[in-house]
């Protein structure tokens, strides 16, 4: 017998005003296992995990949790914990007074909720208004509301955007231990790097559609063919890194700002040996290091959408 997927994702379609958002979207998420969903900006991510929380309604197709949608079925809902973006909570309550409004939805009492908020490292701040934490302590509460009633599956978008690396971490060994506790998780993510380490498979959404579905080490082998060179500049001008892309054997080029510096990031089958036709189509400019190096689960990701980061 095939065992039901926990979330199904049947021929998704949704557009605004016109304009599509998402493309005859399918995927399934057996239970236990962590599916992350990737994208650029605007590719559908966020949509997706809205239609299945039944924020919104599909233009087409089914949007499916444990066999149904949510939006038709409320008594499902007790088996979903949600973090959202948002966190959906009141600023003008304290940490307390809002996970009490959504325990008394869920029948969790206050000592549950002292315990939780004392897990999370939050128990001394509990009694102060949320407008006051910081997005690292508003995230770690968004986390407790969404699992304090011990639910079956996850939706978590974006669940570490706006942590310091410190948070960031702590925040994904959360997540490690709800998947050894085999939680159905869907996430959304921008880091490469996070997905890598937290996905059992990942699909890659771009435009409205799914273009890659596999696991984090399939996904790589895209990439398999490839060689990254890696260049520090100063302000290098659009038109000299456009210079790098004619190159013959450049299959993309794609740069990570940081202020001043850029990191060039060019992807080619020579790998070392495409060094010094590189060093020369920047000539002219100021460079730090150079390294050349084999591709991660970020540069499949680059070559699957066409550069778009």
């Amino acid at each position: 017998m095939v065992e039901m997927p926990v979330i199904e994702a049947r021929g998704l379609a949704k557009a605004f005003g016109g304009r599509e958002v998402l493309r005859d979207v399918s995927f399934s998420v057996g239970a236990g296992e962590v599916f992350g969903l990737l994208g650029p900006n605007g590719a559908g991510k966020t949509t997706t995990m809205r239609l299945f929380l039944g924020l919104l309604r599909p233009g087409a197709g089914e949007a499916l949790v444990f066999g149904a949608p949510l939006a038709d079925r409320p008594d499902l809902r007790r088996r979903v914990g949600v973090l959202l973006e948002q966190s959906g909570m009141s600023d003008r309550l304290t940490a307390r007074e809002n996970l009490a409004f959504y325990g008394a939805l869920h029948g969790v009492g206050r000592d549950a909720i002292d315990d939780r908020l004392a897990h999370a490292g939050l128990l001394e701040r509990a009694d102060e208004q949320v407008g006051t934490f910081s997005t690292g302590m508003k995230r770690r509460l968004g986390l407790v509301r969404a699992t304090m009633h011990d639910p079956e599956v996850l939706f978590l978008d974006e669940p570490t955007i706006g942590l310091d690396p410190v948070g960031a971490r702590e925040f994904r060994n959360v997540i490690l231990n709800l998947q050894s506790e085999k939680k159905t998780i869907l996430l959304t993510t921008h880091y490469m790097f996070e997905a890598d380490a937290l996905c059992d498979r990942i699909a890659v959404i771009n435009h409205g559609k799914i273009i890659a579905l596999d696991t984090p080490r399939g996904l790589k082998q895209h990439v398999s063919d490839l060689f990254v060179v890696e260049v520090e500049t100063f302000g290098a001008p659009e038109v000299v890194l456009q210079q790098v892309r004619n190159l013959p054997f450049v299959d993309s080029l794609s740069v990570e700002d940081n202020e001043q510096r850029q990191m060039l990031l060019v992807q080619t089958r020579r790998g070392a040996e495409a060094v010094p036709d590189i060093m020369a189509a920047l000539d002219g400019q100021r460079m730090g290091r150079v390294i050349v190096r084999e591709p991660t689960l970020e540069d499949a990701y680059v070559r699957l959408v066409g550069g778009r980061a």
